[in-house]
This record gives C-alpha cells, sequence and structure tokens, in this order.
C-alpha cells in the first residue's frame, strides 16, 4: 500500500492490483465494481449526449478532450 499526503494535509492511500484480494473487503471490492460502472455509464451518457469527454492516452501520457465528432484536443 502507497501512502501520499496531500498539500491540504489529507493522507490518500493507494491499493496495488496485487494487494486487492488481501487489503480489501467483499463489501469494497463490490463497491469499487458499482463506482466502475457508474463511470462507464455516465461516459456513456455523455458520448449520447454530444458532450465532450475528458480522458487519459496512456500512450502519449497527456491528458485529452474527447468531442462527439471524435476529435480530440490534448492539454499542453
Amino acid at each position: 500500500m502507497t501512502t501520499i499526503s496531500t498539500k491540504s494535509g489529507k493522507v490518500i492511500k493507494f491499493v496495488s492490483s496485487e494487494e486487492e484480494k488481501t487489503t480489501l473487503t467483499v463489501s469494497d471490492s463490490e463497491m469499487d465494481a458499482r463506482a466502475t460502472e457508474a463511470v462507464k455509464a455516465a461516459i456513456n451518457k455523455s458520448k449520447i449526449c454530444k458532450k465532450p469527454v475528458a480522458g487519459y492516452d496512456k500512450e502519449k501520457r497527456v491528458a485529452y478532450i474527447e468531442y462527439a465528432n471524435g476529435e480530440r484536443k490534448y492539454a499542453k
């Protein structure tokens, strides 16, 4: 588990995928699955409504906004 402190003093704990099964409870895993599906539904709804969607290009390692016509504008 990795712990990071923010500028505001909050502590955030990250669990790697290898540690997931030993660290998270069944209800934690279910909550993660529900949250993942909620995000997917929100992205799909935005696409259907032809609103821009933010994303992250892992290959280019940069954030972008994708518009309804498929155009992507990358952050600088």
